[in-house]
């Protein structure tokens, strides 16, 4: 069992409350608010300390205005972002704008310094164009149109990130082809802690954006630690074919068969691997459960003795199984078994998802818990 942390003595009758998370905000609301800032110090030619603005919802939210300052031409407000409780490289990212007059009615959006450019297909976001998704320029517009008329005045805004280059190599945005800064994202304006949704959703965009480069093989990796052997298994493949779908194995296949990907390759541990064997494509923690009579039913079928069945099936993890297997000379034949029912599993879920498509050709990997070493394979990769 994992270890878990220490935990002082306490009556039985105590309980103990653990103290909620702390939500955020997205850069996209950091800016919007950024931007009313800007535009309000602009019209009014008065610095800004407090800026209201609205979410997608409908909900209001009041933000701080960190600096403003006005030029004969130009205001400039920055709105510092708070992540919450999330584990968000942007945490404290300085969001910027600057607001100027324009001739044409209507706003003008723009990115500067440290706002990724677009320089790939399948974003849905132009060419060239800063990496502002579609709904923080929704929430910039009404934000700034909150301020002034843009039916009568036009206004453009440049968005600015101080650092936001830096951040950006913490993140997945350059092999997406967004080069130069970090993203101005968010859907509802709000950043949950530890956000399946927001993890979802990148899943969801990488395998987009690798069918929008015309690739058909996708590499689904458990972690960074299996993406890396997966690239050293793989080397001929480009990095826009790697993605790290974490619990997500089944949005990114359903993604995969709409964009027409055809080979789909599986590199996990062993415990992914239980899991997804058992039909389980959502595999977080908290949701699901290695079944290790499923694991001893492997051992009895591949010539495993049934006392090593025995241990098998009481194993704590899939790690300790994975280790019966191997003192007990079974992992190679294990492994690969392993592997066969995922990839059945794999290519029954997209078919199922995506009746009229052709369906996928799995591939899958078991490896060991370095991630770098390749125990078992199932299917011939890259052909």
């Amino acid at each position: 069992m994992a270890d878990r942390p220490y935990e002082p003595d306490l009556p039985r009758t105590m309980k103990v409350r653990q103290k909620a998370l702390r939500t955020g905000w997205t850069t996209g609301t950091c800016a919007s608010a950024a931007a009313k800032a800007a535009t309000e110090a602009l019209t009014s030619q008065r610095p800004q300390d407090v800026v209201e603005v609205a979410l997608p919802s409908g909900r209001r939210v009041t933000f701080a205005v960190d600096s403003c300052l006005i030029r004969a031409d130009r205001a400039e407000a920055v709105v510092i972002k708070d992540a919450g409780d999330d584990p968000d490289v942007t945490h404290g990212a300085r969001l910027t704008a600057t607001a100027s007059w324009r001739p044409e009615p209507g706003i003008e959006l723009d990115g500067g310094i440290g706002v990724g450019v677009v320089t790939k297909p399948g974003l849905g976001l132009d060419l060239g164009g800063p990496a502002i998704n579609p709904v923080p320029r929704k929430m910039i517009e009404q934000a700034v149109g909150e301020s002034v008329d843009l039916k009568t005045r036009g206004v453009r805004v440049v968005i600015s990130v101080p650092d936001g280059e830096t951040m950006a190599r913490k993140t997945t945005n350059k092999r997406l082809g967004i080069l130069g800064g970090i993203s101005i994202l968010g859907t509802t304006g709000i950043v949950r802690p530890f956000s399946t949704a927001s993890w979802r959703a990148s899943v969801e965009q990488a395998v987009a954006v690798m069918a929008a480069q015309g690739e058909k093989t996708l590499v689904l990796c458990t972690g960074g630690r299996t993406e890396k052997g997966a690239m050293r298994l793989l080397p001929q493949l480009p990095g826009v074919c790697f993605v790290e779908v974490g619990d997500f194995t089944g949005a990114a296949l359903r993604r995969a068969v709409e964009h027409g990907v055809r080979q789909v390759v599986f590199v996990g541990m062993a415990g992914k691997l239980t899991k997804l064997a058992s039909g389980v494509l959502m595999t977080h923690y908290t949701r699901s459960r290695v079944d290790t009579a499923l694991l001893a039913e492997i051992t009895t079928s591949m010539g495993g003795s049934e006392e090593l069945a025995g241990q098998v099936a009481e194993a704590n993890t899939a790690r300790h199984a994975y280790e019966l297997w191997e003192a007990g000379g079974l992992l190679g034949r294990a492994g690969r078994e392993l592997c066969r029912r995922v990839a059945g599993v794999l290519e029954q879920f997209a078919a199922e998802a995506a009746p009229e498509s052709p369906g996928i050709a799995a591939q899958v990997v078991l490896v060991d818990f370095t991630g770098q070493r390749m125990i078992a394979m199932y299917g011939r990769l890259g052909r």
